[in-house]
């Protein structure tokens, strides 16, 4: 069994080339294989999101504070706040992040199909975060 402490896992900055604005990912665990489950606190602030990407096998969001929005590709944005359970399928190509105006927090749960848990593609554009 292996015991992994509070703050014993370094955060970090979202890359640019993923992320609009200053997003911090807390990672919470990442077991070896053959496991393949993978959970991280992200924090955006406001401004903050995503770019838009896909799950191989999908995705849980649990929001525990602030306020954001997450869209599916062709479908209306969605207000999430904290107790918010969003399940994205697998596939499905989606972005989420905070408001323009205050800052969202979630813990985001993936597994990963071959070694690999997300699929990254273009940024979200103004229009399309703020439409």
């Amino acid at each position: 069994m292996e015991i992994k402490r509070v703050g014993s896992r370094a955060s970090r900055k979202g890359p640019a080339e993923n992320f609009t604005g200053n997003v911090r990912v807390d990672p919470l665990f990442d077991p070896p294989a053959p496991a393949r489950s993978y959970g991280a606190l992200v924090t955006f602030e406001p401004g903050a999101r995503t770019a838009w990407h896909t799950h191989p096998l999908g995705q849980t969001l649990i929001v525990t504070a602030g306020c954001g929005w997450t869209q599916c590709w062709g479908e209306p944005k969605e207000e999430i706040r904290p107790g918010d359970v969003v399940w994205c399928p697998p596939g499905k190509k989606h972005w989420h992040g905070a408001t323009a105006t205050t800052a969202m927090s979630h813990i985001a749960i993936v597994e990963k199909l071959d070694g690999k848990a997300v699929d990254w593609m273009e940024k979200v554009s103004d229009e399309q975060y703020l439409g």
